[in-house]
């Protein structure tokens, strides 16, 4: 089983506005089209079982939309099988909410989130705009502590957001906040990112991070930070998650380690 661990979609509606933005941000040219039938036609072609699937909120007033989309779409493409088939047809679909440190009564939309039947909570502080160790911040963290887990983006040589210095202390501060810290703990910061988190309690997902850091490095990172650590990703739409799968299976790993990071540890925090 394939689980892909990082994946945007938006409305059909507003897809294309978004992805232009997303390139624009990173300066890259994206896969794909950002619809969850674009998303499900890149798995069905690329041996994908399941998404985790998600969208930021910029601002306070986006948060209860998105998250209602989310499980909307999450809703139609509901695991029900063991490869992960959904009643759509294709891949299934895993959604997690978003959250934003300037809206107001963040633990009503948690519980609600929860209600929604979203597994988690997706965090991109640079798009955001909030310092991850920012102190608005920790009442959210303190509600999402064993509850919850949430995924951030992490790491980006132009802005300190999301550097690995400020999540290592959230970390610290929660010892049973389950996080995800996405592109090896820290996009573009990837060594940086290893003295923060090595000795630290924390996952890492490897979307946006090999054609930076080559297959060796890639290797010798998932080995030093242990496969049990690690969740496979693509970024979707600025990747193809197929191309993505195949990218990551020319790694020189052993069996054991490639079913840890493409469902094993997915899987349990998923179930938890």
């Amino acid at each position: 089983m394939v689980v892909d661990f990082h994946s945007h979609i938006y409305p059909e509606k507003i897809a294309a506005k978004a992805v232009v933005s997303t390139e624009a941000f990173y300066t890259i040219p994206a896969r794909g089209r950002g619809t969850p039938e674009d998303l499900a036609a890149a798995g069905r072609k690329g041996g994908i079982d399941r998404f985790v699937v998600f969208s930021a909120a910029a601002v306070p007033a986006q948060v209860v939309t998105i998250n209602s989309y989310i499980a909307s779409v999450c809703a139609v493409r509901e695991n029900t099988g063991r490869a992960g088939a959904d009643k759509a047809g294709g891949p299934a679909f895993t959604g997690f909410g978003t959250l934003h440190p300037d809206m107001e009564n963040p633990g009503g939309e948690i519980e609600r989130i929860v209600g929604l039947g979203l597994r988690g909570i997706k965090f991109h502080p640079d798009m955001q705009k909030f310092n991850i160790d920012d102190e608005r911040m920790m009442k959210i963290y303190a509600l999402l502590e064993g509850n919850l887990p949430v995924i951030f983006h992490t790491g980006d040589y132009r802005y300190t957001y999301s550097h690995p210095a400020r999540l290592a202390p959230v970390l610290d501060a929660f010892p049973r906040l389950t996080v995800i810290a996405a592109h090896f703990g820290g996009w573009s910061l990837f060594d940086l990112a290893l003295e923060y988190f090595r000795e630290r309690r924390c996952y890492f997902d490897i979307s946006s991070s090999i054609p930076y850091l080559g297959r060796r490095r890639a290797e010798e990172l998932i080995r030093i930070y242990g496969a049990e650590r690690m969740l496979f990703g693509s970024d979707y739409p600025i990747w193809d998650p197929g191309e993505c799968l195949k990218e990551f299976l020319e790694l020189k790993l052993s069996s054991a380690e490639q079913e840890r990071i493409l469902s094993g540890t997915a899987l349990e925090i998923l179930d938890n």
